[in-house]
C-alpha cells in the first residue's frame, strides 16, 4: 500500500519544487558573474539585459511599472551595499552623493529589456562588486558583476615634445599574478627594440617622434588567464609635413619657408615658445626672429624677391619648455637663361636653358607658351593660349631653330615630380623690328619703289608748273619783245607768212 503511493508523492514534490523556482517572487539572476574592466576618466557601462527569449515573453509586462535598483558592496562584496542609482516606479530617479550627476540610466531602453548601468567620467573608487535589482510587473531580475580598474600613465606627464623619451605604465586592479604583457600602437604591435623596451608592466621610448602620436593599447595576461586592456591616447608636439621640405620659387618672386607644427602650442596652455630661423652663407650665419603672437603653430619665413645667392638651405629651431626641435627647408630657385641677350631677331636660332639650384634628381621640366604676341586686326594683343592650343615640350633646353611672329609672348617653364607641379618661371620673348603696338606691315618692296618713284615725279611737275607760272608773271613788263618779228628761213616761208598774218588779224 505504502509503495503503490510513492510515485504519486514523488510526481507532488517535483511539482512542488518546479512551482517554487518558478514563483513570480523569485528573480531570475544572470547566469554567470562578469567582470567588466575600464579606465579611470572613460566612460563605462554595467550591462545588465534581457534575453531575446526573455523579453519575447515579458514584453507586455515590460509596458508596465519599471523599477530598477543599482548597488555596490565596493570592492569586496563581502562589504555591506550602497545604493547607487534607484527609479522606483513613479518614476522617480535617486543617485548617491557621490555618483551626481556621473551615474545614469536610459528609462527608454526599459521596454526593450536594457537596465544597464552608465558611469561618466570613472573614478578609480568606483572600482567594486555592483549588484542590479529589477522589477517588472511580477517578475524580478538580478544582475551582477565586477568592476575592476585598468590605469595607463606617461611619465612625463601632459604634451611630450619629440625627441623626448617617455615612460607608458599599465596596470590594473587585478588580484593575480601578471604573467604577460604587450602594447600595440594604431593596432599594431609593438616591437622589442632599442628604441622600444619593456620592464615591469611599463614602456620606455628612448626618442620619441611625431609619428609615435595616437592610441597606444596595452593588454595585460594573469594567472588565471584573464586579459585586461586599456588604451591611451599619446600626444606629441612636433613638426607637421615632410621631413625635408623644398620650395622651388621662380627668380625674381616671393618665397615662404614654411615651419609648421602638428597643434597650436598655446591651445595646450605651452608657454615660453621662441623660435628663430639660420642661414650658413658666405661662412657668415643669417638669423631671423620670428615672433609666435598669433602664429597658430606656423612660424614660416617669408622672401620678398629672392635670387641665385638666396637658394640654399635654411634651419627653423623652435624651442620648448627647453628642448629644442629643428627642421630643414632647402630654397631651389629657378632661372631661365637665354643663348641671345636682349631682343632677338626674327629667324635666328634661339636656346633657352630652364636651370634648378639644389635639385634632389626625380625632378623633370616642361615648356609651354602661356601667351601669343601675334597681332590682331589692327593692334597687338597678348592673347592667352588656351590649353588644348598650347605647346608642350618636354626637357629644360626650349630650342627655338626658326625664330618667328608666332614665337612672341611669354614662355613657362615648370618643375616636376612625383608629388606633382612644383614651381614654375616666367620668360618674355621679343624680337627686335617686331611691330608689337600696331599692324603689321602690308607693303611689299615693288609697291614701296613704285610708290616712292610718283611722288619724284610729281615733284618734278611742281617744279616746272612753278617755273612756267613765274614766266608769266614777269613778260609784260617787256611789251617790245612782242612786235619782234622773227626772220623767216628759206623753208618755213610760207608757214612764217601765215602765222605773220595770223598775228596782224589777232592784234587787229
Amino acid at each position: 500500500m505504502t509503495l503503490a503511493f510513492m510515485p504519486l508523492s514523488l510526481t507532488l514534490m517535483l511539482l512542488v519544487t518546479n512551482a517554487s523556482s518558478t514563483s513570480p517572487g523569485a528573480p531570475k539572476e544572470q547566469r554567470g558573474e562578469q567582470r567588466v574592466w575600464a579606465k579611470v576618466g572613460d566612460l563605462v557601462v554595467l550591462p545588465c539585459h534581457l534575453s531575446p527569449q526573455e523579453l519575447q515573453s515579458s514584453w507586455k509586462q515590460l509596458y508596465e511599472k519599471t523599477a530598477v535598483r543599482w548597488e555596490r558592496h565596493g570592492e569586496s562584496s563581502h562589504k555591506e551595499p550602497h545604493m547607487v542609482l534607484e527609479v522606483e516606479y513613479s518614476g522617480l530617479l535617486k543617485r548617491a552623493r557621490s555618483m551626481m550627476p556621473r551615474a545614469s540610466v536610459r528609462e527608454t531602453g526599459f521596454r526593450q529589456g536594457d537596465f544597464s548601468l552608465w558611469i561618466e567620467p570613472l573614478l578609480s573608487d568606483d572600482a567594486g562588486h555592483y549588484e542590479a535589482l529589477v522589477r517588472y510587473g511580477k517578475e524580478t531580475r538580478r544582475c551582477q558583476l565586477e568592476l575592476g580598474m585598468v590605469t595607463v600613465t606617461v611619465n612625463p606627464p601632459g604634451l611630450l615634445v619629440e625627441t623626448e623619451p617617455l615612460l607608458l605604465n599599465c596596470n590594473s586592479s587585478h588580484p593575480a599574478k601578471l604573467v604577460g604583457m604587450r602594447w600595440f600602437h594604431n593596432v599594431s604591435l609593438v616591437p622589442i627594440s632599442s628604441r622600444f623596451r619593456s620592464r615591469h608592466g611599463a614602456l620606455s621610448i628612448s626618442r620619441t617622434t611625431v609619428s609615435d602620436s595616437g592610441p597606444w593599447r596595452c593588454e595585460l595576461t594573469y594567472s588565471d588567464d584573464e586579459r585586461v586592456s586599456a588604451t591611451f591616447n599619446l600626444q606629441i608636439l612636433g613638426f607637421a609635413g615632410p621631413a625635408s621640405p623644398v620650395v622651388y620659387a621662380a627668380v625674381g618672386s616671393a618665397a615662404n619657408l614654411p615651419c609648421l607644427l602638428n597643434r597650436d602650442p598655446s591651445a595646450s596652455s605651452i608657454l615660453g615658445v621662441s623660435v628663430h630661423w639660420s642661414r650658413l652663407a658666405g661662412g657668415d650665419l643669417e638669423i631671423w626672429g620670428i615672433s609666435r603672437n598669433g602664429s597658430n603653430g606656423s612660424f614660416t619665413l617669408h622672401l620678398p624677391e629672392v635670387g641665385p645667392w638666396d637658394a640654399g638651405q635654411y634651419c627653423c629651431a623652435v624651442s620648448v619648455h627647453g628642448t629644442t626641435i629643428t627642421r630643414d627647408v632647402t630654397l631651389a630657385v629657378m632661372t631661365v637663361t637665354p643663348s641671345i641677350k636682349g631682343p632677338v631677331a626674327e629667324g635666328s636660332c634661339l636656346l633657352l636653358i630652364c636651370s634648378l639650384t639644389h635639385p634632389r634628381g626625380h625632378e623633370y621640366f616642361q615648356w609651354r607658351q602661356l601667351s601669343s604676341g601675334l597681332s590682331n586686326g589692327s593692334s597687338f594683343q597678348d592673347t592667352p593660349r588656351s590649353p588644348a592650343v598650347q605647346r608642350y615640350y618636354l626637357g629644360s633646353t626650349l630650342e627655338l631653330t626658326h625664330v618667328s611672329q608666332e614665337d612672341i609672348g611669354t614662355w613657362e617653364c615648370s618643375v616636376h615630380g612625383s608629388e606633382g607641379r612644383l614651381g614654375a618661371v616666367e620668360y618674355e620673348l621679343y624680337i627686335t623690328g617686331a611691330q608689337l603696338s600696331g599692324p603689321r606691315p602690308i607693303l611689299d618692296g615693288q609697291t614701296s619703289f613704285g610708290l616712292i618713284l610718283v611722288l619724284v615725279l610729281l615733284l618734278v611737275a611742281s617744279i616746272l608748273a612753278l617755273i612756267l607760272q613765274n614766266r608769266r608773271i614777269f613778260s609784260p613788263a617787256f611789251p617790245a619783245l612782242e612786235r619782234v618779228v622773227t626772220a623767216p628761213t628759206p623753208g618755213n616761208a610760207g608757214k612764217d607768212e601765215g602765222q605773220e598774218g595770223k598775228s596782224l588779224q589777232t592784234e587787229c
